[in-house]
């Protein structure tokens, strides 16, 4: 585990006041990429440290996954002392992180125009749920709250049945995404103006900008997508099919990954029937082409076959689970798996940079809320 500060960040101070998930993912990333983070949280801790089990030392196992690279600090910063530590920290401070509801910092004398003022090169990012202003603007937003209201619910789930949640918090971890780019941006814009600015990540945008290709969809032919299952809705075969064995996913993105698929299962000919022949033909008659395709599936062990295909270039994939897929060989190649001394395990960070490479250097903060600063 390495101690020393590296990476593409280095020498970058984020001051993470954020709770819950948007904002700690963001500030995880910045940290894994060298950025010094120091995560303050209220006097009772941020919430996630409660939501499991598991847990770890009596730190829950959600805690522990988006906040591992940051130095830790209790304040209530309800109070003035509080406050007064808050704008120390914030004196040689590059970005300030948070997610209070519109309204609080400012309450409290310490909102983005007061900060702007008093230190005019902080970069000030916000993760909130719809932003300050608009017919919704200052209300709370909880990613399963803005899967349903953007429209993600409606197009997951299965032809004909209820809408239903993505199993990941995919507007959450979005937003933090676009916080971390948003901060970026900011900074490399600094670098000619010499002036911070506001950065605002709203969960309500991130759910909306994720509705690719939907959206795409329904501005030009004006219909409402449905709920398709596992099935894309433009293109197939782009769905999961059953074998012998175990199920897999077929992703034929164009006409020569079909006519390699026919080939390796045995029906060339497939390939070139009128119904079949092109993208949008299949796709027009995937009810048909779905049938043909599971019949001969039927004579392939699943897991050969997308170790087969895949090494004839046609993407696809066995359909693990989250266990398979963390101890897949692949997963320890790529250096997915992060471990620490404490006994700390995660995901590690997707980013490869070839000289400045993302590092691990501490473990989430613990209980006890104590830093010398």
């Amino acid at each position: 585990m390495t101690t020393t500060a590296t990476g593409a960040l280095q020498g970058l101070k984020v001051i993470d006041v954020s709770r819950i998930l948007g904002g700690p993912y963001c500030g995880q990333i910045l940290g894994d990429h060298g950025a010094d983070v120091l995560k303050i949280e209220p006097p009772q801790g941020d919430d996630t440290r409660t939501w499991g089990p598991p847990f770890l030392n009596g730190v829950a196992s959600y805690y522990l996954g988006l906040n591992r690279n940051k130095r830790g600090m209790r304040l209530d910063l309800s109070e003035p002392a509080g406050r007064a530590t808050l704008l120390e920290l914030l004196s040689d401070a590059d970005v300030l992180l948070e997610n209070f509801k519109t309204g609080t910092l400012e309450k409290w004398g310490i909102g983005y125009e007061t900060l702007s003022e008093r230190f005019p090169r902080l970069i000030h990012c916000r993760v909130s749920g719809f932003g300050a202003d608009g017919p919704l603007g200052g209300l709370p937003g909880y990613d399963a709250a803005i899967q349903a209201m953007s429209g993600i619910m409606s197009v997951n789930g299965e032809a004909g049945s209820e809408p239903l949640r993505v199993g990941l918090p995919v507007v959450d971890m979005v937003t933090g995404l676009n916080a971390v780019i948003g901060i970026l941006l900011a900074v490399n814009e600094r670098e000619r103006s010499g002036k911070g600015q506001f950065v605002e990540a709203a969960l309500y945008d991130s759910g909306l900008s994720l509705l690719h290709p939907h959206a795409a969809n329904w501005f030009l032919n004006d219909k409402t997508p449905v709920r398709t299952g596992n099935a894309h809705p433009n293109i197939y075969p782009y769905d999961s099919f059953p074998t012998r064995t175990s199920p897999i996913y077929l992703a034929v993105g164009n006409d020569r990954q079909f006519q390699i698929l026919c080939k390796v299962l045995g029906a060339p000919t497939l390939a070139y029937e009128k119904e079949f022949h092109d993208a949008g033909s299949r796709s027009a008659n995937r009810s048909l082409l779905r049938d043909q395709l599971t019949a001969l599936l039927q004579e392939f062990e699943g897991e050969t076959l997308t170790e087969r295909l895949m090494k004839e270039g046609v993407p696809c994939a066995p359909i693990l689970d989250v266990k398979s897929a963390l101890e897949h060989p692949h997963t320890a190649h790529r250096e997915m798996l992060v471990s620490m001394p404490n006994g700390y395990r995660g995901i590690g960070s997707p980013i490869k940079l070839s000289r400045t490479p993302a590092t691990y250097r501490l473990p989430p903060p613990d209980d006890s809320g104590e830093l010398e600063i």
